[in-house]
């Protein structure tokens, strides 16, 4: 297995990856991982196996507001090749390119109905940001990002 950088040539196999994670991943449009392969590239890490098959995905930002901190937006893992560490090591990409910039923080929110999700982000040592309320033992933000769209944010500290 291989961690690369996206690259443009990798966009179309991105989308239909993502296109597997509904209905809690939104597929982006192909000018969106366009811009992400250009732009992003040292934070949208993907693994393609022996095969040149990819496996998963990540895309992630270093925030405008705060170059403390990297937002991951999506992460994406085939579901033939889960439980092989893909997330894992597609994460700890993005954490050194963090550690690099000397970043303090990595997020990420995810729906609360997400029980898979959340497991997986306490397992990579994540931890879920208290919020205003819990849904099952998550705890949830109201409007996090926007009205009616409440989130369970989880983070790591990188120092």
């Amino acid at each position: 297995m291989n961690i690369t950088p996206l690259r443009v040539e990798h966009i179309d196999k991105v989308h239909d990856l993502m296109e597997l994670g509904e209905p809690f991943i939104r597929v982006r449009g192909l000018s969106d991982y366009w811009l992400y392969a250009k732009l992003f590239s040292s934070t949208c890490p993907v693994m393609i196996d022996e095969d040149n098959t990819l496996t998963g995905a990540v895309i992630a930002f270093r925030s405008q507001d705060n170059a403390g901190e990297v937002y991951i937006q999506d992460v994406m893992v085939h579901p033939g090749h889960r439980q092989q560490g893909i997330a894992r090591a597609l994460l700890h990409s993005v954490r050194v390119q963090a550690e690099r910039w000397r970043c303090t923080r990595i997020y990420l929110t995810s729906d609360p109905e997400n029980h898979a999700a959340h497991s997986a982000w306490i397992e990579l040592g994540y931890v879920n940001i208290p919020g205003n309320h819990q849904i099952d033992d998550i705890s949830v933000i109201t409007d996090y990002k926007g009205p009616g769209r409440s989130r369970a944010v989880y983070e790591f500290n990188l120092g």
